[in-house]
């Protein structure tokens, strides 16, 4: 058992936590939070979008283990008022019985440019069960804010008990300039009136036709401003999710990129296809080997505290010794974190 005590700029407490590592006494630590880190536990790894224009489509949605599915009105429906209006009509039904989770549940709305906008968020906040909007091409805060007054309006009128969760789909070299801004965004109303702002989503497609990058299998070209929106995410306690790897036929490509993402700090990826959400779910989580040096870093740290020493040598495979002191021990804290939500075993190295 390990007792951490987390810091923050507005409060510190104590937590206890059990990670079944066969620990002996127990140590206490300060760990600074002052990045306002990421404290939801909830795996959000894949996200598969899901047309609302099919109900074909809307009915294999049950049976996806995707951990967030996004039923889409924009860019899958066809651009014609007709099918616009038809598809939130079945997406309306649809959304009326036989569900997913509530937590699982997001809609993709058309942008706020659209004259589609508004009769989506007024017909799909009617539902009980929507507890995520996906909203594109949001440029600047003005968006937000925006996205935020339509949502106060709705919530009026549907009574919701619960905040709108909204990620933020970044499409252009606006949203890439104003990023700082766009992540840190917070209502006007409050998060249970207006929404709240929960994660940053790549839009890679739009973003390259936005700004004339040319796409390559590299994915060089991106680093730049896939890196950006996953340390903007984080430094204000957002999801970061990654781009679509449009080649869904090519399993080994969607491995690639996915631990690519996870290496720039992405909790999870969008799916266009079913078969993709097995790779995401697998990749998106600690390796077998990242989850025993996060075991043996606590269970050594511990001696070390013991000792009232603050560092220590871990062996490296091939020989060697690394130098672990506090920053690594909160590295491996994340990935306990996270193999426990997923559900992963945990050695035990006492």
């Amino acid at each position: 058992m390990l007792l951490t005590r987390l810091a923050s700029p507005t409060r510190s407490y104590a937590v206890c936590r059990s990670l079944r590592l066969g620990y002996g006494p127990s140590c206490i630590r300060t760990l600074s939070t002052a990045g306002i880190g990421k404290t939801d536990q909830t795996l959000r790894r894949s996200y598969l979008y899901v047309p609302s224009s099919s109900d074909r489509m809307l009915d294999k949605s049950l049976s996806t283990p995707s951990d967030i599915i996004i039923y889409d009105l924009e860019d899958s429906v066809p651009p014609s008022p007709h099918d616009k209006d038809s598809a939130r009509q079945r997406l309306s039904a649809f959304l009326s019985h036989r569900l997913p989770h509530p937590e699982r549940i997001a809609v993709r709305l058309n942008d706020i440019t659209t004259p589609f906008f508004e009769n989506d968020i007024s017909e799909i906040l009617k539902s009980p069960f929507v507890r995520t909007l996906v909203l594109p091409k949001i440029h600047s805060v003005r968006d937000l804010q925006h996205v935020s007054r339509a949502i106060r309006t709705s919530q009026a009128r549907a009574s919701t008990p619960f905040p709108i969760r909204i990620v933020a789909s970044v499409e252009s070299a606006r949203s890439a300039w104003n990023l700082g801004e766009i992540a840190s965004w917070t209502s006007e109303y409050g998060p249970n009136a207006g929404g709240k702002l929960g994660a940053l989503l790549f839009a890679a497609e739009d973003y390259c036709a936005d700004t004339s990058v040319v796409r390559t299998p590299s994915r060089l070209e991106l680093l730049y401003v896939r890196s950006q929106i996953a340390i903007a995410a984080k430094a204000f306690g957002l999801d970061a999710i990654d781009m679509v790897c449009v080649n869904y036929k090519d399993l080994n490509y969607l491995k690639d990129e996915c631990e690519d993402g996870r290496r720039l700090g992405f909790n999870g990826k969008q799916a266009i296809h079913p078969t993709q959400v097995d790779i995401i779910h697998s990749t998106f989580v600690p390796t077998e080997k990242e989850i025993l040096r996060a075991a043996k870093i606590f269970h050594q740290m511990e001696v070390a505290h013991s000792s009232q020493k603050g560092a220590f040598g871990l062996e490296m495979e091939g020989g060697g010794k690394e130098m672990i002191d506090a920053p690594m021990l909160k590295q491996a804290e994340n990935i306990i974190r996270v193999a426990k939500a997923a559900g992963l075993e945990i050695p035990n190295v006492g």
